[in-house]
């Protein structure tokens, strides 16, 4: 089931349907983009178009954070549960292992990909990787690479790059590309090769990750933490007002 979401489509899906979708996907060998959803991205598409244009086109929008399934139950359009970005990412490798997919990853320094293909190739010695790539380029450098990517015939391909990097990306390159699913993972590699760390889960359960990431990083999350989670709050708030009022017609 989809739902608009501050004027943006939301998937109402488990994880395990979730699942389902991306292998009906790749079934097609059509050309996909999923997008994780958190509030910090919905307070971004509030006043960046090109961000909310390429979310929109979107064929799967998850709610990524827990403050998105909070704020979809009041309201009234509530996800069934959190399908995070990296919870769906190490599922996909685990099913591609099994299943034969191809997965490609690109983003993150050299050091970085490198160890996220070492450490998924020791867990699934059968995983067949279609390539992998870091995520330092410059514009012109686009076409190349999606080109690339098209060559390695890949099935899937997570992409590590900020917001809103990597949706545009994705959302330009899509149709060249010919990957029949691709997703935006964010910061994932980092967790996977042990350059960082998630938040415990009763902290991702109380919408506490936020203060996690501040803690590890400081400098770079204090504007996300604290002023983008408040206007988040702020247009939940006015929303679920806004539908409370009495119809004056």
């Amino acid at each position: 089931m989809r739902t608009k979401f501050f004027g943006c489509p939301l998937d109402l899906l488990t994880m395990e349907q979730t699942i389902a979708k991306v292998e009906e996907m790749i079934a097609t060998g059509k050309p996909h983009q999923h997008v994780a959803l958190n509030a910090a991205k919905v307070v971004d598409m509030s006043d960046n178009w090109e961000l909310f244009d390429a979310v929109a086109g979107c064929d799967i929008v998850s709610a990524d954070g827990q403050s998105i399934v909070l704020a979809g139950r009041l309201l009234g359009h509530p996800p069934p549960e959190r399908v995070a970005g990296i919870d769906l990412m190490m599922e996909l490798v685990r099913v591609s292992a099994h299943k034969g997919y191809r997965p490609y990853f690109f983003g993150g320094t050299d050091e970085v990909v490198l160890r996220v293909v070492g450490i998924f190739k020791k867990k699934y010695p059968l995983l067949n990787i279609a390539g992998y790539r870091n995520g330092y380029f410059k514009k012109e450098d686009e076409e190349s690479i999606a080109r690339d990517i098209m060559e390695s015939s890949a099935d899937i391909l997570f992409v590590a790059m900020p917001t809103p990097k990597k949706e545009v990306f994705l959302a330009r390159w899509l149709d060249k590309m010919k990957v029949p699913f691709t997703m935006g993972v964010g910061g994932s590699f980092d967790v996977v090769a042990g350059k960082t760390t998630r938040a415990p889960v009763i902290m991702q359960r109380l919408c506490l990750e936020w203060l996690h990431r501040f803690w590890l990083e400081p400098r770079r999350m204090w504007k996300r933490s604290f002023v983008k989670n408040a206007i988040f709050v702020k247009m939940v708030l006015e929303e679920f007002f806004t539908k409370r009022k009495p119809d004056s017609s």
